[in-house]
């Protein structure tokens, strides 16, 4: 693949990330489904409209986004081969014929400029090198006018599952992962930061919107506990560590979750900035 910037992050996704996203799509989509209905809401697409669904992953919004669009169309676009892989399948099962999607670093990935009426992304959009690089990108792709509606994680401390990594203390160092503003997916979590690097390349009148949602993480504090320690924060924090650690971390997070059981379930807190704003009559800059 051409035009790849996020070339770290390219690695990650066509490597474990990746493979791990796919494997386990519907675990991700019980924990983040709940965000799907603000995010539709506020991208306010209708019948004919076209639109870009940027770092889709399984494709769960950009199916949603054909839907909805009707006469229009949906494209998604991500780095990874393999979620797009199970993207392309899950649409052919679904008889779904105005999706499709490209393998793309959105950064950079020569989209045809003014196509889209719309551009969302459901937690797709903290990983650029150069974000205002990235979502000028966007705004480009977008016809003046066109919409946003971008989800990306908001405080690290209103998320339940990075507060139960947290509190593992000294057995678990977790140093600064998780802190507003860092690289990776808390990079966005600063409000006025999310607002001043959409405005910077290109969009006007950007607001952002705190939703807070519950997803599920498993079906018990064992299922969820292992599960998230063999996502990509786990094993980033798992590095390092013995064989005998690692098993007394998962032990110990194991109840830390256990309060959070409910009724077969685990549900757990997130946060996110709804994202929104349009593209101003001007052509963003390169």
């Amino acid at each position: 693949m051409q035009n790849v910037a996020n070339t770290d992050q390219f690695q990650a996704w066509n490597g474990y990330e990746g493979t791990h996203w796919a494997e386990q799509q519907d675990r991700w989509n019980a924990i983040n489904a709940n965000f799907d209905l603000p995010l539709l809401d506020a991208a306010a697409i209708q019948d004919g409209d076209r639109v870009l669904d940027v770092g889709c992953g399984g494709g769960a919004t950009t199916r949603l986004a054909a839907a909805t669009a009707g006469r229009g169309s949906a494209l998604g676009i991500d780095l990874s081969a393999p979620v797009l892989e199970l993207a392309r399948a899950r649409t052919a099962e679904a008889g779904i014929t105005n999706a499709s999607y490209v393998q793309g670093d959105a950064q950079v990935h020569p989209l045809d400029a003014g196509s889209y009426d719309v551009a969302i992304s459901r937690f797709g959009v903290m990983f650029f090198a150069d974000p205002v690089a990235a979502f000028g990108n966007v705004a480009k792709a977008l016809r003046p006018g066109g919409r946003i509606a971008l989800l990306a994680a908001a405080e690290p401390a209103e998320n339940e599952w990075l507060t139960a990594l947290h509190s593992l203390g000294a057995l678990l160092p977790t140093h600064d992962f998780g802190r507003s503003g860092g690289p990776g997916m808390f990079s966005l979590a600063d409000r006025d930061t999310a607002v001043s690097t959409l405005t910077a390349a290109g969009f006007q009148d950007v607001r952002a919107e705190h939703v807070k949602v519950y997803g599920i993480w498993g079906r018990s504090a064992e299922e969820a506990a292992d599960f998230l320690l063999h996502s990509g924060p786990g094993r980033h924090l798992l590095a390092g560590l013995g064989p005998g650690t690692r098993e007394s971390v998962r032990e110990v997070l194991t109840e830390q979750l256990r309060p959070y059981e409910n009724a077969g379930a685990l549900p757990l807190r997130s946060t996110g900035w709804l994202l929104t704003g349009t593209r101003g009559e001007r052509t963003p800059s390169a």
